[in-house]
């Protein structure tokens, strides 16, 4: 449990317990558990106050990737997603294009912020969002048969998508636990697993 939560931190960047909890899928109580447990290992360190919360040591980052390479390869599977990658990074200018649409849009030839106050515009751009899923769906399925860990992207991404189609229209783009927000984590996830630099 505690690569998973080592792993996440990795992936999420600087967060408090709420946020390393909903994207662990542990209750709130486990995954501070096994934040102290990192901490007591010099793994991750923690800030007190309104803003503080959890993060990586350079310690951490270094041991996060030597397990994460070790879970790889240990698993075989490697070919595999190294593929899926192949596919994530097709969709992802898709993914990008249609957060624009979402925060943007043309008003009399004229490119403004999106105040979602047309309906039918937001609706439009949700339907393509939600075949844009479809597709997705597919990399995760096969992230997950890879590494069960992938698993939980499935998850939240689906969350993401049913509260925005409620109306919580922040869980598209403007929010913590967004779908865009979780589509940059699933990236920088698969960075990490495949050892890839970022730049």
């Amino acid at each position: 449990m505690d690569l998973l939560v080592l792993h996440t931190l990795r992936c999420i960047g600087f967060a408090g317990v709420a946020r390393v909890a909903e994207a662990t899928g542990l209750s709130e109580p486990d995954a501070e558990s096994e934040l102290i447990d990192l901490a007591v290992a010099g793994l991750v360190t923690h800030n007190a106050g309104d803003f503080g919360g959890w993060g990586l040591t350079d310690a951490g980052r270094a041991a996060d990737a030597e397990r994460i390479t070790g879970e790889l390869d240990a698993s075989g599977r490697r070919a595999v997603v190294a593929q899926a990658f192949e596919t994530f990074l097709v969709l992802n200018p898709e993914l990008l294009d249609l957060c624009t649409a979402w925060q943007t849009r043309t008003v009399d030839g004229v490119m403004t912020v999106n105040e979602h106050t047309d309906p039918d515009y937001d609706a439009r751009v949700l339907g393509l969002l939600m075949d844009f899923d479809g597709r997705a769906e597919v990399v995760c399925a096969e992230l997950s048969r890879a590494l069960r860990r992938f698993q939980r992207y499935r998850l939240r991404f689906a969350n993401a998508l049913k509260r925005a189609r409620a109306g919580e229209l922040e869980y598209v783009s403007d929010n913590l636990a967004s779908y865009h927000t979780i589509w940059f984590q699933l990236h920088e996830d698969l960075l990490v697993t495949l050892g890839i630099p970022r730049f």
